[in-house]
C-alpha cells in the first residue's frame, strides 16, 4: 500500500501556527504522497455519548461528518494531528474526534482498531512559549493512543509561535520539520 497522509487540523483559525508548521513538514513528503487536508472546525462532531454497555454496546454506522472523518480516517497509512497546544493538550475538536474513535471501535463491521493497527500517528503542535515540555500531555496522549489501537508512532513535531506566523521565525522547528517525516 503507497502511502497516504491524513492532516487533522484541530485549531478553530485557518493557516494559523499549528498548520503552518505542518504544511511545512508536508512540503518535505515525495511527491507521490497522498496527502488530505481536513479541518477538524469544518466537520464538527457532536459531544460523544458513551453508550458502550447500554443495549449490546454496538454503535450505529456514522453518517454526516463523522462518516467522513471514519472514512478518511481508515483511508490514511499515516495520520497527522495538528492540533495547537489548549491547556497543555489537544482542542477540544481534536479531543472530541478521538472520542468518536471509543464508538467507532463498536460499529459492527468496521472492526476500527484493528483497522489502525500498524499504521502511524503523528502529533504537530505550535505552542505559545519555548519550553517543550509544555506539550508533555499533548505528546503523552497521543503517545498512548498509538500504543492502544497498536499504531506506530511517529512522535510529535514542536513549534513556538505566540502570534499568528510567528512559527515561522522558529528555525529549529522548521529545520525539524524538513526531516520529521523522513
Amino acid at each position: 500500500m503507497s502511502r497516504s497522509f491524513l492532516f487533522l487540523l484541530g485549531s478553530t483559525r485557518t493557516d494559523g501556527n499549528t498548520h503552518l508548521l505542518a504544511r511545512k513538514a508536508a512540503e518535505q513528503l515525495p511527491g507521490d504522497v497522498q496527502q488530505r487536508w481536513l479541518r477538524l472546525a469544518d466537520h464538527p462532531l457532536p459531544d460523544f455519548a458513551d453508550a458502550r454497555h447500554e443495549g449490546d454496546g454496538r454503535y450505529d454506522p456514522p453518517t454526516g461528518h463523522s462518516a467522513t472523518l471514519l472514512d478518511a480516517t481508515l483511508a490514511a497509512t499515516d495520520l497527522v494531528i495538528a492540533s495547537p497546544l489548549y491547556w497543555y493538550s489537544v482542542s477540544a475538536d481534536t479531543k472530541r474526534y478521538f472520542d468518536h474513535w471509543s464508538g467507532w471501535m463498536r460499529v459492527p463491521g468496521v472492526d476500527f482498531r484493528t483497522a489502525m493497527a500498524g499504521r502511524t500517528l503523528w502529533g504537530v503542535t505550535a505552542l505559545a512559549g519555548s519550553d517543550p515540555a509544555d506539550a508533555d500531555a499533548l505528546s503523552g496522549m497521543l503517545e498512548k493512543t498509538a500504543a492502544y489501537m497498536k499504531m506506530r508512532w511517529g512522535g510529535v513535531l514542536l513549534g513556538s509561535g505566540n502570534r499568528p506566523g510567528g512559527v515561522l521565525d522558529d528555525t529549529a522547528a522548521l529545520a525539524r520539520a524538513k526531516s520529521f517525516f523522513g
